[in-house]
Parts: structure tokens; sequence; C-alpha cells
């Protein structure tokens, strides 16, 4: 049984409580959030104790005690987990189109977040591309050079808070692939997340997923569908207990967890070269 302590009792802190709950091979130990009130009631849904203080989850101590063996770390991005999106990277590692050329990654949230949000968000490209240019290493290997572009055309209070709600961003790999992430904070027929990977044998695709795969056609309309899933909570739902019992396989087994620490640098430094990039307007080299 592997104990838990979960930093943060927001929105994607509540889905890592309940992941952790569900799994026979873990236990939810301690909720540590500065907003006390949350992390009690967090806590307390789900038989685990609260604290404002992250000394009290001994994380300084047991890093020293623990570092000397090589400690496992993944970061987050659940989006590996994802099926569909494993079976493109899957089959493209497999030689299935042949060499891999383009990648195209679309990724735009159903609305944009509140207000009060993006003074601590870290921007568009460091707390929403982020999960993309993992996606993008995922798919393409390592990134050498970043060209992005922005723009506010969604909600005048995100340019009032010094960011970009809409953005496009071109990805050369170490091997010549190229890859184009585009965004948005608005999209009004629902959460859109599709991938593609194109190669000098064929394509792969992954598209939106809808609750069911009914179609209807009437006098006015053809292949009217349902909407799409409503936002990642829906969309990526089976990914965050498969990311949670990838790491406990990788504790309990001594194999290396994947996204690994050096994954998530990777993605931090194309998140700080698209900033570079989007100031300057030129093409910044990783």
């Amino acid at each position: 049984m592997t104990r838990i302590a979960l930093f943060g009792c927001g929105r994607i802190g509540t889905v890592h409580a309940e992941s952790v709950t569900a799994n026979p091979r873990a236990e939810l130990a301690w909720v540590c959030d500065p907003m006390e009130g949350p992390a009690k009631e967090l806590a307390a849904r789900h038989g685990a104790q609260a604290t404002a203080d992250v000394a009290t989850v001994r994380v300084d101590a047991c890093w020293a005690e623990i570092a000397p063996l090589s400690p496992v770390v993944m970061v987050g991005f659940n989006r590996r987990f994802d099926p569909s999106f494993r079976e493109v990277r899957d089959r493209v590692r497999a030689g299935d189109i042949g060499r891999l050329e383009h990648v195209a990654i679309t990724s735009r949230d159903p609305e944009p977040p509140p207000e009060g949000y993006l003074p601590g968000s870290g921007g568009l490209f460091r707390d929403m591309t982020i999960h993309d240019f993992d996606m993008a290493r995922f798919l393409l290997g390592e990134v050498v050079e970043v060209h992005a572009v922005g723009a506010n055309l969604v909600a005048p209070y995100i340019a009032a808070a010094g960011d970009i709600d809409s953005a496009v961003v071109v990805l050369r790999s170490a091997d010549g692939a190229l890859a184009h992430i585009t965004n948005s904070r608005r999209a009004v027929f629902g959460y859109d997340q599709r991938i593609e990977a194109f190669g000098s044998a064929g394509m792969l695709s992954a598209d939106n997923q809808r609750p069911t795969s009914v179609r209807y056609a009437t006098a006015d309309r053809s292949e009217a569908a349902a909407p799409y899933l409503n936002f990642f909570r829906q969309r990526y739902g089976t990914t965050y207990p498969a990311e949670l019992d990838h790491f406990l396989t990788a504790i309990e087994d001594g194999t290396p967890p994947e996204p690994s620490f050096a994954d998530g640098r990777a993605a931090l430094v194309l998140a700080d070269a698209a900033n570079e990039s989007l100031r300057t307007g030129r093409g910044v080299r990783v």
C-alpha cells in the first residue's frame, strides 16, 4: 500500500483524490493546501488528514532520505495515458505510417478560465499548451526549434492580465519532422481535442469524443451528433486512474515511470521558448 500526500485541492486535485481513493494499491494520507477549509473538506471526504503547512508531510526530509536511492518521480501529463493518443504513438513507432513527417495537435477549451485564475496560471503556454508540448514530444521525440504567435481574440480580461487566449505554435524535431499546435481558450462547440500524425506511408488520427456514436439525419440536417464531451474530467476521465496505476507499478517494481521528471522539464523548456518567440517574433532554438 502506497501512502499519497496530495498537494492542492482544486479541480484537478479533486480528480487525483478520487483516483487515489479508488485504487486498492494506494491510500490518500494527506491533503495539503494553503486554503485550509477546502483541504479539510476534501480530506474528510476521503478519510485523509488535512494541513495548510507543507512541512507537515515532510517533503524535504523525505527527499533527503530517498535522493541517494534514485527516487521514482513522475510528472502528471495524463494525456499520454489516453488510449487513442497512445495507440497513435505506438503505431507511429511501429512504422505503420512510414517516416513521421508532420504532427497536428488541436487543443481548445470550451470556455475561458475565470478572471481570478489567470494571475497564478503561468500564462497560456505554461498552463494549457504545456500538455500539447508534451504530446508533441511523445509523438516526435526531441524538439529543437519553436516558433509561436499569439493573439487576444476571446476575452478582454485575459489581455488585461497580460496573457493571450489564442495561439499557434510550430515545432521542429531533431530529425526534421514538423508539428503545429493550435490553442484557443474558447470553443463554442465543446472541448476540442484532436491529434493527427502524417507520414510517408499514411496517416493516423484521433478525433474528438462524444457520449455515444449515434448520428441522425432529417430534412434540414445530416450527420448530426451529440456535443463533444464537456471538459477534461469527461474527456480524459480514464487517464487519471491509468497514470496513477502506472506510477504505483513503477514504485513497486522499480521501473522508470513515464513521463519522467526530465519530460516535465523538457515541456517547460518548450513553453519558455514559446514565450520568448512570442515576445521577439523570432524562432527560438532549444
